[in-house]
């Protein structure tokens, strides 16, 4: 599987009950697979980075990106969608 079929979703604020549920829907609503999940909370905020493969030709890098989007708007919570090869470029050293 090539970069260019991942991203890196990351989930940061106030912790409240339904966000990873949320965010899980959305990828499989867009038949999006979860490679990598990390989480934690710290303080009553909530962090998350996770992985996920787009490969299937039924999910859009722009759908799911700007669904996420809304999503954190709705919640609250800001979260960014990456592509990995973009991710992993400007957290090279």
């Amino acid at each position: 599987m090539g970069e260019q079929n991942k991203v890196v979703i990351s989930v940061l604020g106030l912790d409240r009950k339904g966000i990873i549920a949320r965010v899980s829907n959305i990828l499989y609503n867009n038949d999006a697979n979860i490679l990598d999940i990390s989480q934690t909370i710290v303080s009553g905020y909530f962090t998350m980075v996770l992985m996920a493969d787009i490969s299937s030709p039924e999910c859009s890098f722009d759908v799911l990106a700007s669904e996420l989007a809304a999503l954190g708007e709705e919640l609250g919570v800001q979260i960014r969608t990456q592509l990995s090869e973009i991710f992993e470029s400007m957290y090279r050293i």
